[in-house]
């Protein structure tokens, strides 16, 4: 079993490539639903596909896509190589793309960034965990068409900071199931299926945490490895760790 130290040292060394946050296996991630059954549904009734923010392209490439008409667009630099180097054999195209701003914070963002694709482009769009402009989608959709999001909730740092022994704070944002139900809304999206609940993320050891952390930024902003090494040390005897992530998720058509 590896030290204490010889566990955060690798936390700090090792890089998070795409949107692999699995490290190895020692961080799994329990969803209360499955959400890759209800897309993988979608997929088969719809001639094309453009998945929101694919990441390193992981977890869509382990999806039944159209493999004549799939996209996928990816904002943060870093990833845009990683896909393509896995999507583009697959026969996925992968666009680089200015990413829209947090959801919450869309209404004080002044000019949101537009999906770089034609009117009624696709069928089916998928955002798996990837802010995005409800209004855009509803443009690049075709009538009839359809989208399909799982987002992180407000508040993820919460059980974080009660682990490391660190007061609560307000929660930074107000996302939530009833934020996206109005945003899509208000885009002329019909709801057919929604729900939220808490996932259950679970770390094999207090390395796999202190990696999360670090490589995650916009979860706990405020962590760092060498300032909560004490907190970390006094967690590394507790063995595995688990914490609630709130979650929700929705399909929606458009009218047509």
């Amino acid at each position: 079993m590896p030290s204490f130290d010889d566990l955060l040292e690798e936390a700090e060394r090792r890089p998070l490539v795409g949107w692999d946050v699995s490290y190895g296996g020692r961080i799994s991630h329990t969803p209360p639903w499955n959400f890759d059954a209800f897309v993988d549904a979608r997929i088969g009734a719809s001639p094309d596909l453009l998945d929101m923010g694919t990441g390193g392209g992981e977890w869509l490439s382990r999806r039944p896509f159209p493999k004549s008409r799939t996209t996928a667009t990816e904002g943060w630099p870093p990833n845009v190589g990683t896909a393509q180097a896995r999507l583009s054999p697959l026969g996925v195209s992968v666009v680089a793309v200015v990413g829209a701003p947090d959801n919450a914070d869309q209404l004080d963002a002044g000019e949101l960034p537009a999906l770089p694709f034609v009117d009624a482009a696709f069928h089916l769009v998928l955002s798996r965990h990837e802010a995005f402009v409800a209004s855009e989608v509803a443009r690049v959709l075709a009538p009839g068409g359809r989208f399909l999001t799982q987002q992180i909730g407000a508040d993820m740092a919460s059980p974080f900071r009660a682990m490391l022994g660190l007061p609560a704070l307000p929660a930074a944002s107000s996302w939530s199931l009833a934020m996206a139900l109005e945003q899509v809304g208000a885009a002329g999206f019909e709801i057919e299926r929604c729900d939220e609940g808490a996932a259950r993320l679970s770390f094999a050891d207090v390395g796999a945490l202190a990696w999360y952390l670090s490589r995650l930024p916009w979860v706990m902003p405020e962590f760092d490895i060498a300032r909560c090494r004490e907190p970390l040390r006094a967690l590394a005897s507790l063995g595995p760790l688990t914490a609630p992530q709130p979650m929700f998720w929705l399909d929606a058509r458009k009218p047509g």
